[in-house]
């Protein structure tokens, strides 16, 4: 508390024992006594005095506040000292006037309290302003707890949700096992066990009779010694390969048809636009996360993707997505909000740093291989018959002889019952052009021979051999073993 100086605080206090109504008690007289002799502690509970002497004289209404009244008020301290100090003086002996004047004050808030308790109720006066007041007070009534339950999620008609439950029955997941190689110590192997190798993901397509077949990605059952199915409601069966193409990285199963429930559906991948919405479903890192659905949109269309096969390099043309694709989603369905597959999940991008570049195989790219498959279980293409290496992939010993800035393909071997042998191919010849299309690699050389020719057809090859360019022709054959 703040005042001018401890001299006239001491003179303050003086003055208010002085000025005290000469009706107050005995006690109070003692207290005053106590404060005054008590020299080491005058600042304790100097605001309870002070506000007594302000409030007996604030009551009597009829007595002039003298000078020293008007210092002790001036003393007064603010906040809740004071408030305290305010209700001691309540405890004190009132005058009669008071009393009398407290006796109507407290009959009159009776006598209102009984009217607005027994009336109000009656009126509309707490529903305008609490219009939940009413149930508020019925609930209040009621002891009885009742438990907390969810409700049921009532499915919106032509959702999403209703569009993935229905496709997700044509998603099986797809084990690869195979057979374990033991060595005995003299450095022998033998086939052991089936040990699990690997897991994807299919797409039931097509029922037909007693067959049902499933299109998933040749690296999902390559070198499998058995295969086995998980279906949409925890059976399992094996599946049988149809047919397998290493280089689109697209295969065909059977399984038996009683087990199957659903197909799936394909839609036309030439309409897609980026910006469209997919859905990708499939089995990330194994059947414990099965038919796992991510959602995102076609990033772009017609990627060319240069990926590594067991017959080769290939550049596969792919649907670029940001639908989180993972280990295990490969042969998955990438489909449309309608419900239609228009692509099959293959392969992403994994680098440190890179997210959201996932890619599928476009479904008007994978039909006709499909069926291919389907009808005779390999995909029917031309044959060269060389083995073939791009030309940064060998020592420049092997063509140094040609000249500066030519681009080819290097044939490393030929089969000697095929086109090339035919047509007088040797090795260490340098391709350049196919019926005058430019061939800077065996990728090149590949997407030519299998997209823009046929079985039949006769080619026209630019070929350096010993750095002098030269001419061959050679009539295709069909391909061999694969």
């Amino acid at each position: 508390m703040d005042y001018k100086n401890e001299n006239e605080f001491e003179k303050d206090q003086t003055n208010s024992s002085e000025i005290t109504d000469s009706s107050s008690t005995e006690a109070f007289s003692n207290d005053t006594n106590d404060f005054e002799n008590d020299g080491g502690n005058r600042h304790a509970v100097d605001a309870e005095f002070t506000v007594e002497a302000v409030d007996s004289i604030n009551t009597d209404k009829s007595e002039e506040p003298t000078k020293s009244d008007r210092l002790e008020e001036a003393a007064v301290p603010p906040g809740i000292e004071q408030t305290r100090t305010t209700n001691e003086v309540v405890q004190k002996k009132p005058k009669k006037r008071n009393l009398k004047g407290f006796a109507s004050t407290l009959a009159a808030g009776v006598i209102g309290s009984v009217l607005t308790l027994t009336i109000l109720p009656h009126t509309d006066y707490i529903k305008s302003f609490y219009p939940n007041a009413e149930n508020q007070v019925a609930s209040s009534s009621d002891n009885s707890v009742k438990p907390v339950s969810a409700q049921p999620t009532m499915a919106s008609s032509g959702s999403i949700a209703d569009t993935v439950e229905k496709v997700s029955k044509a998603i099986v997941g797809v084990v690869n096992f195979q057979q374990q190689q033991n060595n005995d110590i003299w450095g022998n192997s033998s086939s052991g066990q089936s040990v699990q190798a690997g897991s994807g993901s299919g797409i039931i397509f097509q029922k037909n009779n007693d067959i049902a077949y499933i299109a998933t990605n040749n690296h999902v059952v390559e070198g499998a010694s058995k295969l086995e199915i998980s279906l949409y409601d925890g059976q399992k069966t094996t599946a049988e390969v149809v047919g397998t193409d290493a280089l689109t990285d697209l295969a065909v199963l059977k399984i038996d048809a009683k087990y199957v429930t659903s197909t799936a559906a394909f839609g036309d991948s030439s309409k897609l636009r980026p910006g469209d919405q997919v859905f990708a479903i499939g089995n990330p890192l194994g059947l414990n996360l099965s038919r796992t659905v991510t959602q995102g949109i076609v990033s772009a269309v017609d990627r060319s993707i240069a990926i590594s096969t067991s017959a080769g390099n290939w550049d596969t043309n792919v649907i670029q997505t940001d639908a989180a694709i993972n280990p295990g989603n490969s042969g998955g369905a990438l489909i449309n909000p309608q419900g239609q597959v228009i692509g099959i999940n293959s392969l992403k991008i994994s680098e440190s740093g890179v997210e959201g570049l996932g890619f599928a195989i476009p479904s008007n790219d994978l039909l006709p291989i499909v069926n291919q498959l389907i009808k005779s279980g390999k995909v029917d293409r031309p044959y060269l018959g060389v083995g073939l290496a791009d030309l940064d992939q060998v020592p420049q010993v092997y063509w140094q002889n040609l000249p500066d800035n030519v681009k080819g393909v290097l044939v490393m071997n030929i089969d000697p019952n095929s086109t090339a042998a035919r047509a007088g191919f040797q090795p260490k010849d340098v391709i350049v052009s196919m019926n005058g299309t430019k061939i800077a690699n065996s990728s090149e050389l590949r997407k030519f021979l299998y997209s823009k020719v046929k079985t039949g057809d006769a080619i026209k090859f630019e070929v350096y051999r010993d750095g002098k360019l030269i001419t061959l022709i050679g009539k295709l054959s069909a391909n061999k073993g694969a």
